[in-house]
């Protein structure tokens, strides 16, 4: 290869502890020249959601053959597989557990093996509590130093691949047909650091009409910004990642609504 590809780490390990240190060195000594970029290593502890959310929004934004390793991993040490997973776009490497499932919504799997080659692993007897190290980003160096992922291991069926994946959002539209008043059913499918709501409601749903969204006796308005409202106030808008979110002008609309993961969202659109 004439330049090693990028290689991401996504995990929820936190940066109290050396556990992404070790890992980038466990990379270090298998593919050193391989740039490593940390997407975030604060991923809620064992949250797989916030895994896949962040990861959805990331890949687009990499080179080609950038090589994704990311370790949030509830399950490690048990019998859930370890995979790798080729896209047209690059490669994914981490437990089978529906974290890649958002990316493969909208790039899908063109190949994908089960990771039972330890040629290729940090040593033939990992530790049941620490794959990170001894299984994904080594085998993430080797793919990014150029090793076929046919050799990596044992190639499985795409269609294998656990989905983890919120309820779809849902268009609700009077029996009559009409387009006015109609309601639009989504969940919370990520929080932000900054409390910010992120829905499952894609943004074009809510583009060039009149919409709010309803939670308990509130009615938020939808804006296009932030500064729609005043500090503290409670706003809905697309952001950046698409989708509708919910917000509060320098505050934190988790706080103020006490909502969750996966809780229910309901906005109120009208075509006038």
């Amino acid at each position: 290869m004439s330049s090693a590809p990028l290689l991401a780490l996504l995990s929820d390990f936190g940066l109290d502890d050396v556990y992404v240190g070790v890992m980038k060195g466990a990379i270090a000594q298998i593919a050193p020249e391989t740039q490593v970029i940390d997407l975030s290593h604060q991923i809620p502890p064992q949250n797989r959601l916030a895994a896949r959310f962040c990861l959805l929004n990331a890949y687009p934004h990499f080179p080609q053959n950038t090589v994704f390793v990311a370790v949030v991993d509830p399950g490690v040490g048990s019998d859930r597989r370890g995979v790798a997973i080729q896209t047209a776009q690059g490669y994914l490497v981490g437990p089978d557990n529906g974290i890649f499932s958002g990316i493969l919504a909208q790039f899908p799997a063109l190949e994908v093996v089960e990771l039972n080659n330890p040629q290729y692993w940090r040593t033939s007897n990992p530790s049941t509590t620490f794959h990170g190290r001894d299984i994904f980003a080594p085998v993430g160096a080797h793919l990014a130093a150029g090793v076929p992922l046919s050799q990596i291991g044992r190639r499985l069926d795409p269609a294998s691949l656990v989905d983890f994946s919120p309820p779809p959002p849902q268009k609700r539209v009077p029996l009559r047909g009409s387009l006015r008043d109609r309601a639009l059913i989504g969940h919370i499918q990520y929080i932000d650091t900054f409390g910010n709501l992120i829905t499952t409601i894609p943004g074009d749903w809510v583009k060039n009409i009149t919409w709010s969204v309803q939670v308990g006796d509130r009615l938020i308005p939808g804006a296009t910004t932030y500064s729609h409202v005043l500090s503290g106030e409670l706003v809905a808008l697309i952001g950046s990642h698409g989708w509708v979110e919910i917000a509060v002008n320098c505050g934190n609309a988790r706080a103020l609504l006490a909502l969750d993961w996966l809780d229910r969202v309901t906005i109120n659109v009208s075509s006038g």
